[in-house]
């Protein structure tokens, strides 16, 4: 079976201005099924662009980006908006529709990928009970607390059965109690229901929950570590 990720000397470089800039100078990353790794890094070493290539959001400048063994340099960009439908994005700030029930923001996912109505509810419902919110269904998310607008959003990143979790900071906007719940239920859900976690964050206390950890600096992964 082919990686779920798979970086090679993978390069990116922006232009500020006319002065080229190199995010990224030759990454090599193989991600396997079933991970839970954590991408460490400070402001401007790199990582969010790596999130960004990842996730599909963005394209290399040079080197190859294979995702479930595609590379995605040769995708166009309806391939490319199928592809992210199939990765899981929890942010750090939860990206919400206001006007939706939780239940209402989790099936909306799967009405952008054509599923029908009646499967919509029955798995929206299904997901929102695993991350521990059946009795906040139809709450909007004004009414919940950041844990639990975080859980929604956790539930929306399952809910097209994905590749994989991306997850972006995914405590940096709750309080510590809180995030230690999130932090929980994540790896509950890389434990017992095998899915594959990549988060990328700052906070080398968050990246130890992690089963891997890989730093990046300077637009190179500097150290790959297992915890």
């Amino acid at each position: 079976m082919a990686p779920v990720v798979e970086a090679v000397d993978l390069k990116k470089t922006y232009l500020l201005g006319k002065v080229p800039v190199d995010a990224l100078r030759g990454v090599n990353l193989k991600v396997e099924s079933g991970e839970f790794l954590a991408i460490l890094g400070p402001s401007g070493s790199g990582k969010s662009t790596l999130l960004n290539l990842i996730g599909a959001l963005d394209k290399p400048t040079a080197g190859t980006l294979l995702i479930g063994g595609v590379d995605i340099s040769k995708l166009n960009d309806s391939q490319l908006a199928d592809l992210r439908r199939r990765i899981g994005f929890v942010f750090q700030f939860f990206n919400l529709i206001p006007r939706f029930t939780a239940l209402g923001n989790v099936e909306l996912s799967m009405s952008i990928a054509d599923v029908n109505r009646a499967e919509r509810k029955r798995r929206a419902e299904e997901l929102l009970e695993t991350v521990g919110l059946k009795d906040r269904m139809n709450h909007k998310p004004a009414e919940l607390s950041g844990g639990q607008q975080q859980r929604v959003a956790i539930a929306r990143a399952l809910a097209n059965n994905p590749k994989f979790l991306l997850l972006d900071e995914p405590t940096g906007n709750i309080d510590s109690k809180t995030a230690r719940e999130i932090m929980t239920l994540i790896k509950r859900l890389n434990e017992e229901k095998g899915v594959t976690i990549i988060m990328v964050t700052h906070d080398q206390h968050l990246a130890r929950e992690a089963k891997r950890v890989v730093q990046v600096f300077d637009g190179v992964i500097s150290s790959d570590m297992v915890n």
